[in-house]
């Protein structure tokens, strides 16, 4: 009976994970997970949590508790990342991050005695490497992404600076940011306890603003400032570590400075090509074969396989070897030009932008309907019945031919759709 019961709350917490835009497909190995970062009590008590930032009266009501033992619990999961608090006009509001870019990642952020990281860690690499279903679950439903590729700045010419948006540049999100914190890479820390790390610095997982705010108020990682964030930023660069992002152009809360061996994303672009997992930046690279001395530290540099050296077709010299571009394979973000020491490789703009949301409640929107799950987001609070029977009829809409789904897209897509996000101050 106890086995029963305890399977239970993990399956109702995994149930209000998958209510997210990005799921965590259930299996014992998620169960596992699920078991390390929470108690019984806490999984059933935060199955019940709403989506949306919720404060400790509202959770009071929800779980039927009282408020002081509410505040105790919910400060409790705040202070091991569980949750993310928020200060919002001298009130705290609450939330359950998802499991990535989330509480995943925040369990290896720093390290901590209070749980075992390295049997942790190999229920992670075993959950996204070798099951897969969550890895293709997170980066391979749907248009719209959860992050997106960074150019790496030192590399554009002049002319190609001036076509680069504030939102594009890592610079610009690390100069805006109300708050900075650096953490332990998620990636490598994971690698670093299956002997399979690189040599990359870890400490340089970069958070930002509200998140970077809480996890930094519970000594989750560590505060920063601008311009040692910025040295961090460079010391990246010099690693020819690529920065991926939350896909979003306001209030980015989070760049990860990623390697092509360790880092999730990455692998995933790799393994996952054909699906555009990652967003691309809207840089392409170009080779200029006659200075290319086929060296190959572009192929040894690129992050997701999309150099690699081919013949010259030179009858002088037959053995030469130049650089070769897949650009269906590309991130455009440009570590390989940096590499470059004939300077043969240089960036064009790609001749169509890609979009990217406007913030946080735009682009899940858009990945709630683009996989189905947008009466979650609506009919967020799941305790009530109503709620769940109108979530239900949504939900059938929802599984109405594609070309139906379509119109709904292009309409969360649109300008409208940001004035009214702006007007509402959501």
């Amino acid at each position: 009976m106890a086995h029963h019961s305890i399977k239970s709350s993990y399956s109702r917490l995994a149930d209000r994970l998958n209510r997210y835009p990005q799921g965590a497909p259930p299996s014992e190995l998620l169960f596992k997970i699920l078991k390390m970062l929470f108690s019984e009590k806490e999984a059933e008590l935060v199955s019940l949590m709403p989506i949306k930032p919720f404060t400790a009266k509202k959770a009071s009501r929800i779980l039927k508790m009282d408020l002081t033992r509410t505040q105790k619990v919910l400060d409790e999961l705040a202070d091991r990342a569980i949750l993310i608090d928020i200060e919002q006009n001298g009130e705290s509001f609450y939330s359950l991050p998802p499991p990535m870019a989330g509480f995943f990642e925040f369990s290896l952020m720093r390290v901590r005695a209070d749980i075992d990281q390295k049997i942790l860690s190999q229920l992670f690499y075993e959950y996204m490497n070798v099951e897969e279903d969550f890895i293709r679950e997170l980066f391979t439903r749907g248009e719209t992404q959860l992050g997106r590729t960074f150019v790496n700045e030192p590399s554009l010419s002049e002319e190609n600076a001036l076509h680069v948006l504030d939102y594009e540049r890592a610079t610009e999100v690390i100069k805006s940011a109300s708050h900075r914190g650096v953490g332990i890479c998620y990636c490598r820390h994971k690698m670093h306890h299956q002997g399979r790390a690189c040599n990359a610095p870890q400490e340089i997982c970069m958070t930002f603003n509200n998140t970077a705010a809480s996890l930094i108020k519970h000594d989750c990682a560590r505060s920063v400032g601008k311009e040692e964030c910025l040295d961090l930023l460079q010391t990246a660069y010099e690693h020819n570590l690529v920065q991926f992002g939350e896909n979003i152009r306001e209030s980015v809360n989070f760049i990860c400075n990623c390697c092509g061996c360790c880092c999730e994303a990455m692998i995933a672009a790799r393994r996952f090509a054909i699906l555009n997992p990652v967003h691309t930046t809207n840089f392409i690279p170009v080779i200029t074969e006659s200075d290319c001395n086929g060296c190959g530290k572009c192929v040894t540099a690129c992050p997701v396989e999309a150099m690699v050296l081919v013949s010259s077709n030179n009858p002088l010299k037959p053995k030469m070897k130049v650089a070769k571009l897949d650009e269906d394979l590309c991130l455009g973000c440009g570590v390989c030009v940096r590499t470059c020491s004939a300077e043969s490789i240089h960036l064009k703009s790609r001749p169509k932008r890609v979009l990217t949301p406007l913030n946080g409640t735009h682009k899940a929107v858009v990945m709630a309907i683009e996989r189905g799950k947008l009466q979650n987001l609506i009919f967020d609070n799941r305790v009530l019945w109503s709620h769940r029977a109108m979530a239900a009829v949504l939900g059938v809409i929802l599984k109405l031919p594609p070309f139906k789904q379509v119109l709904a897209t292009q309409q969360v897509k649109s300008r409208y759709m940001e004035s009214l996000i702006h007007y509402t101050g959501i």
